[in-house]
């Protein structure tokens, strides 16, 4: 058919629909550089699926769209690995999607792409509809690396200071570091869920703290949060960032 068709689950007794869409931004760039693209399919569901889970929505439904000059199978089969990948990660379905070839859009060998989720959640148990309250906890789930912000900053960084991708940064290569794919919190989530009353969630993307976390504080609220990087499970990634002339106050405002 030209659509698919789902169920929906009949076990929630008042079923509310969550809808959300996203790509993973210049990420693509450095994918096309290193010439592997088994990993950004991962990062185009996490980047969905996590803007779900932020109001307790379990994933049901995932649809892919990929643009590009010309296709290239090997290149999308690797792109869809992650796709697949990442929707058993998030326990949701991908049940479809489009790829359009768009020569004279696109340059040769470049692409872009984007996603599309579905979730659903009891209207009851929805997360973060009244903001977080005084006297909240503020915890701090650990990333997997930069997740999919930011990197028309690093690839800025990359070009001026002419950094290869094949930098060592410890024991792995940056190029690899750089690619490490979105972590998925679906599952994080919906288990913190059934242990402690979660008040509201933050997904950190695009503005970096300063512009997500003000999302869930009531207007009377602020979040206190001690910056003690030296703990953090990226540090080093995050060093090496700061270490090249970009501020606290501008990775904070760019970075997960």
């Amino acid at each position: 058919g030209f659509g698919s068709r789902s169920n929906i689950p009949n076990h929630i007794k008042q079923p509310k629909i969550v809808a959300c869409t996203d790509g993973v931004g210049t990420k693509v760039e450095i994918a096309n550089t290193l010439n592997k693209y088994d990993t950004i399919g991962i990062d185009l569901v996490a980047m969905s699926v996590n803007d779900l889970i932020v109001q307790g929505a379990k994933p049901l439904l995932f649809l892919d769209y990929i643009s590009i000059n010309k296709i290239d199978l090997k290149k999308l089969k690797s792109i869809i690995k992650g796709i697949v990948k990442g929707c058993k990660l998030s326990q949701c379905e991908l049940v479809g999607g489009e790829t359009a070839e768009m020569p004279g859009t696109y340059e040769k060998g470049k692409f872009d792409i984007a996603g599309f989720a579905v979730g659903i959640v009891n209207e009851e148990k929805i997360i973060g509809s009244e903001g977080a309250n005084d006297g909240d906890k503020l915890i701090g789930i650990s990333s997997s690396g930069l997740h999919s912000n930011g990197f028309s900053l690093i690839r800025k960084i990359l070009k001026e200071r002419s950094i290869n991708l094949n930098e060592r940064l410890e024991d792995r290569e940056l190029g690899d570091v750089l690619l490490t794919p979105t972590k998925i919190y679906v599952n994080d989530i919906l288990n913190l869920q059934k242990k402690i009353i979660i008040s509201a969630v933050a997904h950190i993307t695009g503005g970096g703290f300063y512009e997500n976390i003000p999302r869930i504080l009531k207007e009377s609220s602020k979040a206190i949060i001690d910056f003690n990087f030296e703990d953090w499970p990226a540090r080093n990634l995050y060093s090496w960032i700061e270490s090249n002339g970009v501020t606290e106050e501008d990775m904070l405002h760019t970075f997960n």
